[in-house]
Formats: C-alpha cells, structure tokens, sequence
C-alpha cells in the first residue's frame, strides 16, 4: 500500500482515539498547565453557548464536566493543583515487567549469544516502552539501522500517539509511524512517515498545516530525511514491527473497529475521573491552608495612606500609635484577628478512599506504592500484600511475551535477510523475571532441613538457592560443596573417612582385617 498523498492527518477515523490519547498523555505527564490546556481545547471543540459541550457525548462531553475541565473564571489565576499518581501507576507497571531483564532463550547456542547480546540495551527499550504503553495502552517494537550508528539493527520503541496501524484478525499488518520534524516560521509544519508493511518500508516528507499533510517533498529537502531511501525491501514476509498491547479488552473502543484491537489504558474506566476527583480534594485542602493564613482586620481609619492613587497599609509591628479621634460615639477602634480552621482529618481521609479507589480499579495494590503502614518481613508476605499488583503483572506479561518473541524473531530475519549473518532466527520462550525476590532466610532453612531429612541431593539445593544459575555454574558449585566436604572428613593419610568405612565393609567376610600377615604375605 502506497504513502498517502494528502489530506488530514492523522486519518479522521482516527481522531476520537487521537482525542482520548491527548488526555491520557496529559495525566501521564503530569503538568496541570498540560491538563488545563488539553481539556480546555477537548472542551471548546463546540462554541461555549451555555457551555454546550457539557451536554456532548463521548470524550468532549466527559471532559466539560470534570474538574479540570472547568474553566478559570476570567481575572482569577488558576489555583488547580495536581497529584502525579498516573505517572506513579505508568512507573510502576513498567517496573513490574522490566526492572529484572526477562530470560529469553532459544536451542541454538549461536542464536543465545546473539539474543544475549541484544538484551542489556533491549530491557531500556523496553522500561521506556511499557512505561509510556501503561498510559496510552500500548507500543510498538520496530526494527531499526543505521551503519553509521551500529553494524547491526536493534529493536526501537514507538509510542502509540504516534503511529497509525492496520490490523487484521486481531493482529497488526501494517503500521504508519508519524512524527514532525520542524515546524516553520509561517505556521505549517514537516511532516515525516515510516510505513511498516510485509516486505517493505517506506519513506515520505511532506509539508502542510498542523493536522493535513499537504505536499509530498522529496526527501533530501531536509537533513534529518536525506540519509533515508523512498522504499526499502526487506525481503521479509512479515511486517518489520510488532505492537505490544497494554492490556485487553478496550472497553472504551470494543465496538469502534478503527480501535478495537488496541491495547487498554491503566487510566481507562473511572480511573481518570477518581484522579480528577483526587485533584480536586488536593486543590481544596491547598485551598484551606491559604483561607487559614491569619489576617488582621481593622479600622480604616488605622491606615497609613501611600500616597494618592497608591492605596493604603497598616504596621503590625509599630509599637506606639499617634491618637486617633473617634468618628463617633460607636466607633470602638479595635482590631480583630480571623483565621479559619483546616480540614485536616477530612481531606487526609477523603484522599485515601480515592487512592486506594484509584488503585483498585487500576488493578494494583497499595502496598506496591508504599501507602501500606505494615513491613512484610518474608517473600510469602511479600507476594501476598501485592497480590493484585502481581496478577495485574502476569496478565500484561501475557500480551507482552508473544509480541517480544515476534519482535527478536523478526530482527533476527532481518540481520539474515539484509546483515548476511549466520545466525540461525528463531523464536525465542520468554520469561519475565521474579518481581519478589525469595528471603534467603527462609531458604536456608527450608534448604537445611531437606538435608538433614536426607530427602534432596546437592544439586537440588544449589538450584534452589540460585534459581538463576545456568547448568555448568551449578555444576561447578557442586563440586566445590564436595570437595569442601570432603577436605573436611579426611584422614591424616589422605583417605577420608567414606572411603575407609567403604573399604572396611567391602573386606571379604572370611578374612579378619586384624588377623597377623601369613608367611609369604
């Protein structure tokens, strides 16, 4: 399928998704200039007659309604306060994942040292991925090279914001990634697209005005372009990027095709509208401390004018006050003092419920945050505070694992197809890291009394204690734990004590080892 030649862009099937992802870029970001902004735009689509977008439908209508989609009243400055607990979440799935580099192997020996290789950088691109993909509800894995950078391709993230997919049956065909490249004095923009399809990539420039693509250039009219080709072959019969899906189902875009296959959002539900309710709560109790600031209130008739035009002040700190005369009879002079009292206890407990509420239907636990009081002291404690942080994990490494393993199988083509390398591709089994590590405390202890139960062998136990450990580091621990032992149960004369008793009990029955040698012997 050709570039586009024109026309809007993205496509305007695409635009309520594109609408949906600003909002969530904006909680991911976490700036309230970037809320305020984003929701005053979704929220004006409509002429503000009566605010009518109040009364609209799907994310304009939302958004009209909530707290930050509420305009500052003209002359005010904006006092809306955020707390970053989306990008805390977007965090906190990325760690989950990828804080550990997932064990990916394959048969070939070969293969594994070039998939070793690969996973140092790997395990960065993919904490930058799935960070941004808890937000926007996915990304995608492209292959991407440059000999000028490095002799051989590696896996790049793009964020979901920026790419136009063709799904078939549930599974990405074809992607269009998109980004701007320059924008220039007269207000219109450059635009650069990367088409992923089987068999090909393909290149455009093209200049318009923000939101239409306008004229196609040739590539060599700008620097960051000119190094690339219009089309290249790839020799593969597969797309040269994957698209790693948050999680599924999408419930806001389950019946719209053009965003049915996408991933699902960790904000998506009533998770935006509890974090607006949370800043909300925040803004307010902000709003109490600066209400209790203690003001005095006194006599006009107290003020030193500054002189015309300049309004007048008053010196708390002036010891002696020159006599006033009273205007009249009920004119008593005094000064007062106001303060009003925080709701302390009130917005502590109303921003808890909405938290864990928060956390809840993001499907993690509080305890992962560290809002929990209590110190688990084991790994049992451990997994069972976080257990539905760690469900959460298993389901998003569900979706991960068959995507990555398609990724690192179409590199692996790639470098055959177009490197000339020898490495065989294969695809590769995934396995996410433990996100709890055990204590080794308990281990010991469980370790010891299978020993002294004489129900495990040594290479059972290095295992367990070293679950990490490859076969030839096993082995070699093995046979340090027995020549230890052995050094320690041996005899002044070098035979240890398992070999004397063996040599004792396989003597012949009939021959008595104390017995005196015969003649000849």
């Amino acid at each position: 399928m050709p570039l586009p030649t024109g026309g809007p862009w993205p496509p305007a099937t695409l635009q309520p998704i594109y609408d949906m992802f600003h909002v969530l870029d904006a909680w991911y970001r976490g700036d309230g200039d970037r809320l305020s902004t984003v929701y005053g735009q979704l929220a004006n689509k409509a002429r503000p007659v009566n605010r009518p977008s109040q009364y609209r439908g799907g994310i304009v209508g939302m958004v009209a309604r909530w707290f930050w989609g509420q305009p500052t009243p003209a002359g005010q400055k904006r006092t809306k306060l955020h707390v970053p607990i989306a990008s805390d979440i977007a965090t906190m799935s990325s760690d989950l994942l990828f804080s550990e580099p997932p064990n990916i192997t394959v048969p070939t020996p070969a293969t594994q040292a070039r998939i070793d290789e690969m996973v140092p950088d790997l395990q960065a691109t993919l904490l930058q991925g799935s960070e941004v993909g808890s937000a926007l509800g996915g990304y995608y894995l492209r292959a991407v090279w440059d000999r000028d950078v490095a002799p051989r391709p590696w896996l790049g993230a793009v964020h979901a914001d920026a790419a136009v997919p063709t799904f078939r049956w549930g599974r990405l065909y074809a992607v269009t990634f998109w980004r701007t490249i320059e924008e220039l004095p007269d207000g219109r923009c450059l635009v650069h697209l990367e088409r992923h399809e089987p068999g090909w990539i393909l290149h455009g420039l093209y200049r318009g005005d923000p939101g239409m693509l306008g004229e196609q250039l040739p590539l060599t009219a700008h620097p960051e372009t000119e190094h690339l080709e219009p089309a290249i072959e790839t020799g593969l019969t597969r797309c040269t990027a994957v698209y790693v899906p948050n999680m599924k189902p999408n419930r806001d875009w389950r019946t719209y095709p053009p965003g049915q296959d996408l991933g699902r959002s960790d904000y998506a539900g009533p998770v935006m509208g509890l974090m607006d309710a949370l800043d909300e709560a925040w803004t307010s109790w902000m709003r109490d401390l600066r209400l209790a600031k203690a003001r005095l209130i006194v006599p006009s008739s107290y003020l030193q004018s500054l002189g015309r035009g300049q309004g007048a002040a008053f010196d708390p700190d002036q010891e002696l006050y020159e006599g006033l005369e009273t205007l009249g009879e009920g004119d008593r002079m005094e000064i007062s003092a106001q303060q009003f009292a925080i709701r302390v206890q009130e917005h502590r407990d109303t921003q808890a419920e909405l938290l864990a509420a928060i956390l809840r239907a993001a499907g993690y636990s509080a305890q992962s945050f560290g809002l929990s009081g209590e110190v688990a002291i084991t790994a049992t404690e451990v997994a069972a505070k976080e257990r539905r942080s760690l469900v959460t994990r298993g389901k998003k490494a569900l979706y991960t694992a068959p995507a990555l393993a398609d990724a690192i199988e179409m590199l692996l083509q790639l470098e055959a197809s177009l490197f000339g390398s020898s490495v065989v591709p294969e695809r590769p089994d995934i396995e996410f890291g433990d996100s709890v590590s055990p204590d080794i405390m308990q281990l010991a202890q469980t370790a010891e009394l299978m020993h002294r139960a004489e129900a495990v062998s040594t290479e059972t136990l290095v295992r367990m204690l070293h679950p990490d450990w490859d076969d030839p580091a096993v082995q070699a621990e093995v046979a340090r734990i027995r020549d230890e032992s052995g050094a320690l149960t041996a005899d002044p004369l070098g035979q240890s004590v398992t070999d004397a008793v063996r040599a004792t009990y396989d003597a012949p029955a009939d021959e008595d080892p104390d017995a005196a040698p015969a003649d000849g012997e």
